[in-house]
């Protein structure tokens, strides 16, 4: 068949018969054609005008928003197909020619307005890794949302104001999204700005009052109320001053939670494995589900996850920068 090589140096290249092809790529790549799997800053670049760049329409509008041009983008090219990778709004993976599958950030379980992302049959899986160890176990989205609804309701009871934290684009949209039947809800201008964003892009998310606006208004002091935040440590000055000022408790949300010093490293008051990522149990499945005859896996827990599925009869090599 054709030939086929996969290098990762300053992100992931394919070559696949004459076609170069760089899958993220850390700056402006020379290759073919470019895919973009999603708009986290460390994944989207600017490239040269007249490379081919391959991106869901939601990657290249919320990258937009985030002051990044990826100039004329396609969602479609012959032999190439985008697959839904349920990591965060427009974010997919990219199905090569029906045998190399590049998953990009991965989420298989079902989030807020977020589908599963998809598994397709492969010859060859280069799959994420970020908690491809078999500490990182999530559990189930309905158990802890009941956790910490019952932990703001204990809060909101004694007056005490929250602060809910995670990533600006992706994990906040989430967040507003699946509390937003409290009130009131005030966000920072970073996160209400991807909420914008969202809701340009159809997702139905409350349109909250601005963090600002509240100061100006002087409705801090009213309180009980939540602020949804970027994830900051709780050392941050912002963070300390809504602390000593309102008395206001830190809720933020990640996977790496799981480890329970995280709390303490971040001094966060509470921390919940709530993530855009698969955890361990997921990825095995996932891979089970493609069936490849070759797996790469790609950052974080790389020789973790590829060590692991040696074990299970894979043939996997984790993809470490050359």
């Amino acid at each position: 068949g054709m030939r086929v090589s996969i290098t990762n140096d300053d992100g992931i290249l394919v070559k696949y018969g004459k076609t170069k092809i760089a899958l993220d790529p850390c700056r402006a790549s020379d290759a073919d054609l470019v895919f973009v799997s999603h708009a986290h800053i460390d994944h989207a670049h600017p490239q040269k005008n007249d490379t081919k760049v391959l991106a869901s329409e939601e990657t290249a509008l919320l990258a937009k928003e985030r002051g990044i041009d990826l100039g004329k983008t396609k969602q479609e090219l012959e032999g190439f197909e985008l697959v839904d990778s349920g990591h965060i709004l427009g974010s997919r993976g990219l199905l090569i020619d029906g045998k190399i599958f590049y998953t990009g950030d991965l989420a298989t379980r079902p989030r807020a307005f977020l589908n599963e992302g998809k598994s397709v049959k492969c010859n060859t899986l280069i799959i994420e890794s970020t908690y491809g160890k078999s500490d990182y176990r999530f559990p189930p989205l309905a158990k802890l949302l009941d956790e910490v609804n019952r932990l703001i309701s204990d809060l909101f009871s004694r007056g005490v104001p929250i602060v809910i934290m995670g990533y600006p684009l992706g994990k906040a949209q989430v967040l507003s999204y699946l509390f937003s039947s409290w009130d009131p809800i005030y966000a920072h201008e970073s996160v209400q700005r991807m909420n914008d964003a969202y809701t340009k892009m159809g997702i139905e998310l409350r349109e909250f009052i601005s963090y600002q606006e509240a100061v100006k208004k002087d409705s801090l002091n009213r309180k009980p109320w939540i602020l949804i935040s970027p994830l900051w440590s709780g050392r941050t000055n912002f963070v300390k001053t809504l602390k000593k000022k309102y008395n206001a408790v830190t809720i933020a949300f990640s996977g790496w939670s799981i480890e329970p010093s995280y709390k303490y490293a971040m001094s966060f008051d509470h921390a919940f494995p709530l993530s855009d990522h698969c955890d361990f149990d997921e990825l095995i499945r996932f891979v089970k589900d493609c069936k490849p005859e070759k797996v790469y896996t790609v950052h974080g827990f790389s020789s973790e996850l590829a060590n692991h599925l040696r074990k299970l009869g894979y043939d996997a090599t984790p993809l470490l920068n050359s």
